[in-house]
């Protein structure tokens, strides 16, 4: 039987650069403050920068020479993720590790600033670009990988409706978040997919299992009434929910293209261990398809 993976069994990552999207709070600070504790150097790229300050502080306070930095990122504006490209490009030779973990999840139906739906637009197409803009930052190390945080939820009320990508004739907030983590984990096959012939560069996907954090507070009504009463029995710590993610970024053993979450309660809670994703996220078809519309919304090409 598989030893439990926890924390303490992440190798070193000194000399090693992390770019962590949504660092400032939940999964990504948690994600960031560990890869710090041994010894990666981490850019929290986030929306609000006086938060990441804050966040920055608190990480330096628990980890001594800590080397961390603050990067604006906004996920909502195409503009924003070529600006944070840029900057990051310009201060960095070579990236190892990036962790695409910002996200929202069930909003209200909104636009983001280039015109997509709020969640795609965020949690696909924002890190789609800026994968893509910095993936050559990264092709170049070896052992340099993009870490995507998916969601158990991709599994329900979910498919890539090309006829609606943007929800224009129909919104449900569940359905809505389901496509953009099913693309997420589509993006994951297709990039490595894509970086399979190169030495250097893999792509991974994780999810957090149902991790209480601040994602929590757009749950509708009636499943918001009912955390207080289920969440000791199938939720877990932000602590908890980074796991995988760290896992799926540090273990020696992990293989592009790998999917890792929670052992325990459907993949709820519990150590990170290698999981699968739906049939559906597996048509390489409609991958293939998702990344071509990417590329056209996005404006972006890959270097691969």
């Amino acid at each position: 039987m598989e030893q439990r993976w926890a924390s303490s069994h992440m190798p070193g990552q000194h000399g090693r650069l992390a770019v962590v999207t949504g660092a400032n709070s939940g999964l990504g600070f948690e994600i960031a403050q560990a890869l710090a504790t041994r010894g990666a150097s981490i850019v929290l790229a986030v929306r609000d920068v006086h938060k990441g300050g804050l966040a920055a502080r608190r990480i330096a306070e628990a980890v001594a020479d800590a080397g961390i930095t603050v990067q604006r990122l906004d996920l909502t504006s195409l503009d924003s993720v070529r600006d944070a490209a840029e900057e990051l490009r310009s201060t960095h030779p070579t990236i190892d590790l990036l962790i695409n973990n910002a996200g929202v999840m069930h909003t209200p139906k909104q636009r983001t600033r280039d015109g997509f739906e709020l969640q795609f637009g965020t949690n696909h197409l924002g890190h789609f670009a800026l994968t893509g803009l910095l993936l050559d930052k990264m092709l170049p190390v070896p052992g340099s990988r993009v870490v995507t945080v998916s969601s158990i939820g991709h599994r329900y009320r979910s498919r890539i409706d090309f006829d609606d990508l943007h929800a224009e004739r129909s919104y449900t907030r569940v359905a809505a978040y389901s496509r953009s983590k099913l693309a997420n984990l589509m993006f994951t096959y297709e990039l490595q997919r894509r970086l399979s012939s190169r030495n250097t560069t893999i792509a991974v996907a994780a999810h957090p299992g149902a991790a209480n954090t601040d994602l929590m507070r757009n749950l509708p009504s009636p499943l918001r009434a009912l955390v207080p009463v289920v969440a000791p029995l199938f939720t877990q710590s932000p602590a908890m929910g980074a796991l995988p993610t760290l896992r799926a970024a540090t273990d020696p053993r992990v293989v592009g293209g790998q999917y890792y979450g929670p052992d325990r309660f459907f993949e709820s809670r519990g150590h990170p261990t290698l999981v699968e994703s739906s049939a559906q996220s597996h048509d390489t078809a409609v991958q293939r398809r998702l990344w071509a519309v990417s590329e056209q919304l996005t404006g972006v090409e890959f270097p691969v």
